[in-house]
């Protein structure tokens, strides 16, 4: 995603926005209220949505089928339960991955009574109908602050990633320090983009928090920390 491969840009700004007295909500992709035909998804890549949860706020039990759906905390703790027993709460820098698959039901939560909790809620379509429904998590190992770029979610679990069942890759950017990350897209693949925190350039794009950047030109990219740090997630999708 350097000058020499195009890219398109979805600002922060452009996003949906929906406020339940409870949650707050930035949708990337269309969902519930939200409709935008241009914006449905990417690839196998449904739902992005910035969640902040205000304090003893959440979701209440309810059910999904057939969606890979996983959750970053960013600030404050979210509370789960599901029907398969997990009960957890989730501290920053931590994801929770479900397989829905041939049905779950499960409920989110913030257990502060004094702080508000903010997540990214994340969908990806799975590669089959119906599996087994599973969870598992990703915790920063002890080193993680060594790698500016990090594994987090896999279909093969390899680098103690949390295992996914479909074809699709999803790293942690995280550096405190201007530094180049590099990353390259192999040929029928796509790469989405989604900055958090700081700032980051991609070729000549500049690009804030909330903002993605996406490609599905095959290519070695850098993407280039701002002065404050960066934190994302790059999503490299079949």
């Amino acid at each position: 995603m350097d000058h020499q491969i195009s890219i398109r840009v979805r600002r922060s700004d452009e996003r949906g926005h929906a406020r339940h007295g409870w949650l707050e909500s930035r949708h990337t992709f269309s969902f519930a209220d939200y409709h935008d035909p241009r914006h449905m998804g990417f690839r196998s890549l449904r739902v992005i949505n910035d969640d902040r949860v205000a304090p003893l706020g959440g979701f209440p039990t309810h059910g999904h089928r057939n969606m890979e759906i996983f959750s970053y905390v960013l600030d404050g703790r979210l509370a789960h339960e599901d029907s398969m027993g997990n009960k957890r709460v989730l501290k920053p820098g931590e994801i929770q991955l479900m397989r829905a698959g041939s049905g779950v039901t499960h409920s989110e939560y913030n257990p502060s009574s004094t702080e508000a909790a903010r997540f990214l809620q994340i969908w990806i379509t799975p590669a089959e109908r119906d599996l087994e429904p599973a969870y598992s998590e990703w915790t920063p190992p002890a080193n993680a602050g060594e790698h500016a770029k990090l594994l987090v979610i896999s279909p093969d679990g390899r680098e103690g990633s949390a295992r996914i069942a479909q074809d699709a890759c999803v790293y942690r950017l995280l550096a405190n320090r201007q530094v180049a990350i590099a990353h390259e897209n192999t040929p029928g693949r796509g790469v989405w983009l989604h900055i958090i925190r700081g700032e980051a350039r991609v070729g000549d794009v500049a690009l804030l928090p909330g903002d993605a950047a996406a490609t599905e030109e095959a290519g070695a990219f850098d993407i280039h920390a701002g002065p404050d740090g960066l934190e994302a997630l790059l999503f490299d999708l079949a």
